[in-house]
């Protein structure tokens, strides 16, 4: 009886034993098309789903957009397919499917039966991105984001000085790595932008430069502009090596030229032959102290000794051929070749028997503001034929010329503000040249406007400009004390040395400067 009870459990056993493993093996073989426990594709956990399942679930989980923040605020949303993203989910399914089968059978049997979790598989993420579009987005969204800092500024409509303003902006490296981050990530598709901090730029000579370049915008012809800091010794640079028409201005060269070749202070008539060049533009007072620099009563041979010194100082773009008012002479060149004359780039079509560049102007004044002080250029080219005096006594007296009120009316009247400048102007161009000294530095400046395929330049045009240019300088150069300007109806009162009526010449052009 026993023996029967026995065999009847041991039957039972093996008969609900074989219909679970069949029942177990039917489930099995359901879950063979899926993927098993412990998978996952690029991130994204696919155990137990089929292989389109699977394919959805990463697909759509990388294709997503990415949500790109600023600090707490939601910036911008980044859609994959905008930077060229793909991944490659076939080439991933079959990699999982692949290292599934290569388990045993009986082994992946067993382990389903005793509900033994099988060895995890993970498949690594493959896809791309174009980066150059991911860094166009980024750029696109960081420029909405930033604040860049702003630089002081000479607000050209007013003259005012307006001060610096700190900034933010994005770091385009970093957060370009948080981006391709988030882009191959499957749990945080998310990126923050990485602002820093960006100071307020210094005040430099560049804020200068910019305000001049657009009150350039305004005038409809050709400006050239050269400033320079005699305390740093940095520059304005606009136009300056043009090649442009002498005029009036290149006699600041006949001053230094006059001075060095003379052997003893100047007398009575000398003296007054530097006024009226100086003051009155006087073109026949130049020339005679052309015979000086000649040593003898002889205009061309003045300007050919004028042009080797001015050589000889640097001024290589620089030259007079014919003095003022002087007719060619087949005995005599009628101009001279220079680096600035023989570009083809641009052309002010220059009065082709005296040239110079702004630069050459700017430099000898300069070398003029060392000297008086008694260091610099011209006392080592020229050591014992030119002297700290003298070099004063020049500065000195184009302090005296009240005429061409262009630089002059830039900068207030006051005992502090001192200007040493020579203007020059023919009927359509306009400039002058100096040295200012203000409380907050000194400074050389040259400014020409010019209006080449005109005949005539009205003043009423140029003038403000120029006059604005000046004042900007000045204004740079003393930030806490900032000049204002002066009334319109002064301006106008005070205007008398450039008459535009026409058929009527203005003095300097008298003078054919």
């Amino acid at each position: 009886m026993l023996r029967a009870i026995r065999r009847i459990l041991l039957v039972t056993l093996l008969v609900l034993g074989s219909a679970f493993l069949l029942y177990q093996g039917f489930l099995f073989w359901r879950a063979m098309d899926k993927l098993p426990p412990g998978t996952t594709i690029a991130g994204v956990d696919v155990a137990g789903l089929t292989l389109d399942a699977a394919r959805e679930a990463v697909n759509e989980r990388f294709l997503s957009p990415v949500a790109i923040f600023n600090g707490q605020e939601r910036a911008a949303e980044l859609l994959p397919a905008e930077v060229g993203f793909t991944i490659d989910t076939e080439r991933m399914l079959v990699a999982a499917r692949a290292e599934w089968d290569k388990q045993e059978m009986w082994r992946r049997y067993a382990e389903f039966v005793v509900g033994m979790s099988p060895q995890p598989i993970t498949v690594a993420i493959v896809a791309r991105h174009d980066d150059a579009a991911l860094r166009r987005q980024l750029d696109t969204i960081a420029n909405f984001v930033d604040r860049p800092a702003q630089g002081p500024q000479l607000l050209v409509s007013t003259g005012e000085i307006q001060s610096g303003v700190s900034g933010v902006v994005t770091d385009r490296e970093t957060s370009m790595q948080q981006l391709r981050v988030a882009l191959y990530s499957a749990e945080d598709r998310a990126a923050e932008l990485l602002l820093i901090d960006e100071p307020a730029p210094d005040w430099t000579i560049q804020v200068l430069q910019d305000a001049i370049e657009n009150q350039l915008t305004a005038f409809e012809g050709f400006g050239s502009v050269y400033i320079l800091d005699l305390q740093t010794g940095e520059e304005v640079r606009i136009n300056s090596d043009v090649a442009v028409s002498g005029l009036s201005i290149l006699k600041i060269a006949i001053f230094i030229e006059a001075y060095r070749t003379l052997n003893a202070p100047p007398n009575d008539t000398e003296r007054q032959l530097f006024l009226d060049t100086a003051t009155a533009s006087s073109n026949h007072a130049a020339n005679l102290l052309l015979h000086i620099i000649a040593g003898e009563d002889n205009t061309y041979a003045g300007a050919e000794a004028l042009t080797e010194g001015m050589h000889e100082m640097g001024m290589v773009n620089s030259f007079m051929a014919i003095p003022y008012d002087a007719q060619v002479v087949p005995s005599r060149p009628s101009t001279y070749t220079t680096p600035a004359n023989q570009r083809t780039d641009i052309s002010t079509n220059p009065d082709t028997t005296m040239q110079t560049t702004a630069e050459d102007i700017g430099a000898i004044l300069g070398m003029l503001y060392y000297c008086a002080r008694g260091e610099g250029g011209l006392l080592a080219v020229y050591p014992g034929e030119i002297t700290q005096e003298e070099c004063q006594a020049i500065v000195d007296l184009m302090v005296q010329n009240v005429e061409g009120n262009l630089i002059r009316y830039g900068v207030p009247e006051s005992a502090d503000v001192r200007v040493s400048h020579k203007h020059g102007w023919s009927f359509n161009e306009h400039g002058d040249a100096g040295i200012v000294y203000t409380p907050g530095g000194d400074y050389v400046i040259y400014t020409l406007l010019a209006q080449p395929e005109n005949d005539w330049l009205m003043s009423e045009y140029s003038f403000p400009i120029l006059r604005e240019i000046s004042r900007s300088a000045y204004n740079y150069f003393n930030p806490n004390a900032p000049y204002e300007g002066r009334p319109v109806e002064e301006q106008v009162v005070n205007e008398t040395t450039m008459p535009d009526i026409p058929g009527v010449t203005p003095p300097d052009a008298v003078d054919g400067n």
